[in-house]
């Protein structure tokens, strides 16, 4: 049972968010930011949420992002690095940040249950295309690092409700890769790099803040979404070396005959680094190499928002 309640946060917003109490209309130029609070199965959980539409009744696309650890005020760090408000602005798409719990993803104090970060984002999703704000079919989840892994996971046991899943710098965990079985198909995109000092690439043994974690390999995780899409061959796709100094190129790998599609964007040489966005948390002599080819946050919305039902 979740019980939801939202906050206007009042650094943009000229009204209470999902037009529950309007008390006047944004510029075009401003966005709505609130803070959500819900109760899932008697645990208080939070989330940051953004929209520039808020006021116009039509059903948009929502993406839930799941950044790296659980420091809530990490997120305006994190939406500044994605360019997700831009992003927002420009499609109409909802934006959610749920937060973690107890400093990272699956935590829990000592013989207490990991928290259900699943029915969490369900939860949220499902008030949200109630309350007339979202389209059902046009539900998103993206993560980045240990926030992408468990986007993944969520995605795994809930294809019901997602039309695609996008992650940076992240794996499944090797048992989930074996276990993952989405009961359709889903849009898939996930993007890595192949020298990252956190996330290995072939996989093995993550090196992550939040501790360590068997991980399953870029290829293998990507093949899980192939598989549920029903996917037959694989085409690699060099694309243009724009920055013959920053000692990396991509390969774009796409699946055909899917059913969704699926793509797996490998960073050669690339570190702990979405491309062409440098993290403003991570210094550069610990996150490895930084690709500046292209924009790989745009080209995840694009996929995922554009390329999906």
């Amino acid at each position: 049972m979740a019980a939801f309640r939202l906050r206007p946060s009042g650094i943009a917003a000229a009204a209470v968010i999902l037009g529950l109490c309007a008390l006047g209309a944004p510029r075009q130029a401003e966005a709505a930011y609130g803070r959500v609070n819900l109760s899932v199965n008697g645990v208080k959980r939070t989330a940051t949420l953004v929209e520039f539409e808020r006021l116009k009744k039509r059903r948009r696309p929502v993406i839930f992002v799941l950044r790296s650890g659980g420091n809530s005020g990490a997120a305006l760090r994190a939406r500044r690095n994605l360019g997700l408000d831009a992003f927002a602005r420009q499609t109409g798409a909802v934006v959610i940040y749920p937060d973690a719990l107890h400093g990272g993803w699956g935590r829990a104090p000592a013989g207490q249950p990991a928290p259900d970060d699943a029915a969490f984002v369900r939860a949220l999703a499902n008030r949200l295309v109630q309350q007339g704000s979202v389209n059902p079919r046009r539900v998103y989840i993206a993560g980045v690092s240990s926030g992408g892994i468990r986007a993944m996971q969520i995605a795994c046991a809930n294809s019901d409700l997602f039309a695609g899943v996008g992650a940076f710098m992240a794996t499944l965990p090797a048992d989930a890769a074996a276990t993952c079985a989405p009961a359709k198909p889903i849009s898939f995109m996930l993007v890595n790099g192949t020298a990252d000092p956190l996330i290995p690439y072939e996989g093995g043994v993550a090196n992550l803040p939040e501790g360590k974690l068997d991980l399953a390999s870029s290829e293998a995780t990507a093949m899980v979404f192939a598989k549920a899409a029903q996917c037959s061959d694989k085409r690699s796709q060099p694309m243009r070396d724009r920055d013959t100094k920053d000692s990396s190129r991509i390969t774009v790998e796409r699946w055909a005959g899917c059913k969704a599609p699926v793509s797996l964007v490998r960073v050669e040489g690339g570190g702990h680094t979405i491309p062409g966005r440098r993290s403003a948390t991570m210094p550069a002599d610990r996150a490895g190499v930084q690709n500046n080819d292209t924009d790989a946050a745009r080209m995840m919305w694009d996929f995922l928002l554009r390329r999906s039902p």
